[in-house]
């Protein structure tokens, strides 16, 4: 074969979602979860999972500055120099965070005011920041955007799921809504406050108080690893 004819080979272009891709977005999903596996973003996960909403919305935006930042320094990563590269990371998700929180604050206040300073600390997420550092670096855009989905959906799961049981347990409610039924003194769709217990709290059931509190989010956390590592037991260490 000629050189010319061996210049024109040219290696098969990887599939946008081929297998290595695909683990890219499951892994951080189970085997390599940023909460429960690497133990990182955790405080978030204690701090603001009381409701769902807040932990969706917190989901959300945590996922577009990790996807995004991912993109825009593995476009620059050849440019920048390595000795400012963590000052470098910090600018772009710190740009990221702003547009992040002027959005909150335009479309959803309540949600915003809920998580205070929260959505700041983005800038500090170790998921954020270890991300940018251990792959975005090192890779080429598109497989550095689904790194930060996978790793921004693997944070988001933990979120809603701790905040699912939370918000149940704690106040009976899901998304706001009351699922147990409405307890004495409520406040009802037409502005005035039940005289009567429905549902499960009419039986004698009494929220948990425990579960709104910081120490059950860690609990909730813990028993989510529990059994996560009962399930796969890879993921023990030895």
């Amino acid at each position: 074969m000629s050189e010319v004819a061996v210049a024109e080979v040219k290696e098969p272009k990887e599939p946008l979602f081929s297998k290595k891709n695909r683990a890219l977005i499951s892994n951080p999903m189970d085997d390599d979860n940023p909460i429960t596996v690497q133990v990182l973003g955790i405080c978030s996960a204690l701090a603001i999972t009381v409701q769902m909403k807040q932990a969706v919305v917190m989901t959300v935006s945590v996922l577009f500055v990790l996807a995004a930042g991912n993109v825009i320094v593995s476009l620059m990563r050849n440019l920048i120099p390595n000795r400012i590269r963590i000052i470098v990371q910090l600018v772009i998700v710190a740009a990221l965070v702003i547009i992040v929180d002027q959005v909150l604050k335009a479309y959803v206040y309540d949600v915003s005011k809920a998580l205070s300073v929260f959505v700041g600390l983005i800038i500090t997420n170790c998921i954020i920041m270890g991300r940018l550092e251990a792959f975005a670096l090192a890779n080429k855009p598109w497989p550095a955007f689904l790194d930060g989905i996978g790793n921004g959906l693997g944070y988001g799961f933990i979120l809603i799921v701790v905040s699912f049981f939370r918000e149940l347990l704690g106040s009976g409610k899901i998304w706001g809504f009351p699922v147990f039924g409405q307890k004495v003194g409520a406040l009802l769709s037409d502005g005035s406050l039940a005289t009567e217990a429905t549902g499960l709290y009419a039986l004698g059931y009494v929220d948990n108080g425990l579960m709104i509190l910081p120490p059950m989010a860690l609990i909730t956390v813990g028993a989510f690893i529990w059994i996560q590592r009962a399930r796969n037991t890879k993921l023990i260490e030895a």
